[in-house]
């Protein structure tokens, strides 16, 4: 039997915020995982972990969202997911730093490359700002301004 992969979104119940703090205490040590009737399931560690990161966020008030990698997502949703604007976006899909397919008139982008590009921009980030850094100690500067320059 084949399994759909789908994108699902969960909310934090508007009740059982207890509950579900009181698993998320739970989830910190291994716990064992009971089904309705009663028979104990064991977990893969990843499944473990991954259940505990879901139980976390929903008990913080938190959505969130499980979609298999191979899920393709509209402009918005993926500048959504990077906390950019979709035109922002768009620009990035033009200029080829995110592959993407078109479907009709319509961009989609896959989850896998929205995260490849996320993890890319994060270490370029980093990167440059170490450079800075570097720069600011051989030249001096670093340590030179305490305070914010008035600009008025």
């Amino acid at each position: 039997m084949a399994t759909v992969l789908r994108q699902h979104t969960l909310f934090p119940p508007s009740d059982g915020q207890r509950d579900l703090a009181s698993a998320a205490e739970a989830l910190h040590s291994r716990t064992r995982l009971v089904g309705p009737d009663g028979t104990e399931i064991k977990l893969p560690e990843e499944v473990f972990a991954a259940l505990r990161e879901v139980v976390e966020a929903l008990s913080n008030g938190l959505a969130i969202t499980i979609a298999p990698h191979t899920a393709q997502l509209t402009t918005q949703q993926g500048a959504d997911m990077l906390n950019i604007s979709r035109p922002t976006l768009v620009r990035l899909l033009e200029e080829g730093e995110i592959p993407f397919e078109m479907r009709g008139r319509h961009r989609r982008v896959r989850l896998t490359d929205l995260l490849d590009y996320q993890e890319r921009a994060r270490v370029r980030r980093r990167t440059e700002l170490d450079e800075l850094a570097r720069e600011a100690i051989e030249d001096g500067s670093y340590d030179a301004v305490d305070h914010f320059p008035r600009i008025r």
